[in-house]
């Protein structure tokens, strides 16, 4: 009888311990999220792309790696996402005060290093 308890209560240890990497997971992905939620709340894709563009694919990442059961990655990069969200908050915060510290308003259908005339176009082979 002793043993029968002996061996339920160690199995029940160890799936109590299988069962710690996805609830650790959990807590990291759900802070990772209202990060996230708090950056979009402050306009940090607008005010703050670089930390914003970080921070929702550290998240993205964290629920693929998730998803694989490598929960271990999962909760790194949800404290990477974390921290990465609170500084897009941050630095949006700072740019709608001061315009100063916004990012460049270039237009949407031109990279910054692209000349805006049209280059010639080569005339046909056989051509006259």
């Amino acid at each position: 009888m002793v043993r029968r308890l002996t061996y339920a209560l160690v199995a029940a240890l160890a799936a109590a311990l299988a069962a710690c990497g996805p609830i650790t997971y959990v807590g990291e992905t759900r802070k990772a999220t209202d990060a996230v939620a708090a950056a979009r709340a402050v306009q940090a894709e607008k005010y703050a792309p670089y930390w914003w563009t970080r921070a929702t694919q550290y998240l993205h990442k964290a629920q693929e790696v998730a998803a694989h059961a490598d929960f271990q990655g999962a909760n790194r990069f949800g404290r990477l996402a974390t921290e990465a969200a609170n500084k897009a908050t941050e630095e949006a915060t700072l740019a709608a005060k001061d315009p100063s510290r916004r990012p460049l308003d270039l237009p949407p259908d031109v990279a910054p290093a692209k000349d805006q005339s049209p280059a010639p176009v080569a005339p046909a082979k056989g051509a006259p």
